[in-house]
């Protein structure tokens, strides 16, 4: 079962945000900032995850339109 490729792409950007908001979480705890838990910082990451997704999917067609103006 293959996916259609703008679902695959909103599926990419989300583990992008997911990457990036892991990358900032490993940044603040080397820089001296509390640790906030592994369950804590999973769930954030996975709504992080679920969210820019959903956003890359919505947003796709309505800068797609403004591109061709």
């Amino acid at each position: 079962m293959a996916l259609e490729p703008t679902v695959k792409a909103s599926l990419l950007w989300g583990v992008v945000g997911v990457l990036s908001f892991l990358v900032g979480v490993q940044t603040y705890t080397l820089l001296g900032g509390d640790f906030f838990g592994v369950g804590t910082v999973i769930g954030v990451a996975a709504g992080v995850g679920v969210v820019s997704a959903a956003l890359a999917h919505v947003a796709r067609p309505v800068l797609r339109e403004r591109s061709q103006r």
